[in-house]
């Protein structure tokens, strides 16, 4: 069976180019960051495929952004007997691959990184730049200062602070965070 694997980092992105004219059977499509594995679709895929399937990517970057995130994906499906094919940059890797593939594999993945590398320092740059204007005023806050005042006190009042998380729709962590800020304050 051919498989397509597609993944967009934002949900507003065009996922039809990625295999567009590419036969495929069945696609699994991710509208998520390729810093990390932990995708939905690219799990269902890992465990969808069986021996003799090809994987269809558009390019190395697309299945991951890190090197070792790469070349483990590449090593499970080849190591299940699937055929991974890179359409970009006309790579396929059975399992059975030559050095020179294997070379192909990690310095064509190190680019990949290194991309990634280079958005994460233009972004942070420019944050900085628009902090010196002025103009960057960072999140929105999750809660307003009724809800955090609210939130607060629940805690104080002992209730849990997972549950509070979930009522209130913010993660475990944001919960920490308002605690710690109004700690800052009292002292």
């Amino acid at each position: 069976m051919r498989v397509g694997y597609i993944r967009v980092s934002t949900l507003d992105q065009n996922t039809v180019r990625q295999l567009d004219g590419i036969d495929v059977e069945k696609t699994f499509t991710d509208k998520a960051s390729g810093k990390d594995i932990a995708r939905p679709r690219l799990e269902e895929l890992l465990n969808f495929v069986r021996e003799g399937d090809t994987v269809i990517v558009h390019s190395m970057d697309r299945l991951a952004r890190n090197l070792d995130d790469l070349r483990r994906i590449v090593r499970t499906l080849t190591g299940k007997g699937v055929r991974v094919e890179f359409v970009k940059e006309s790579l396929t890797f059975t399992g059975e691959d030559s050095p020179m593939a294997n070379l192909m594999l990690s310095v064509m993945g190190a680019f990949a990184e290194f991309e990634r590398a280079l958005i994460r320092e233009r972004q942070r740059e420019g944050i900085a730049k628009a902090k010196t204007r002025g103009v960057y005023t960072g999140r929105k806050p999750a809660l307003t200062a009724e809800k955090v005042r609210e939130l607060r006190e629940r805690v104080s009042a002992g209730e849990g602070k997972a549950a509070l998380a979930r009522e209130f729709g913010i993660s475990r962590e944001t919960v920490y965070s308002y605690l710690r800020a109004a700690d800052l304050r009292t002292r």
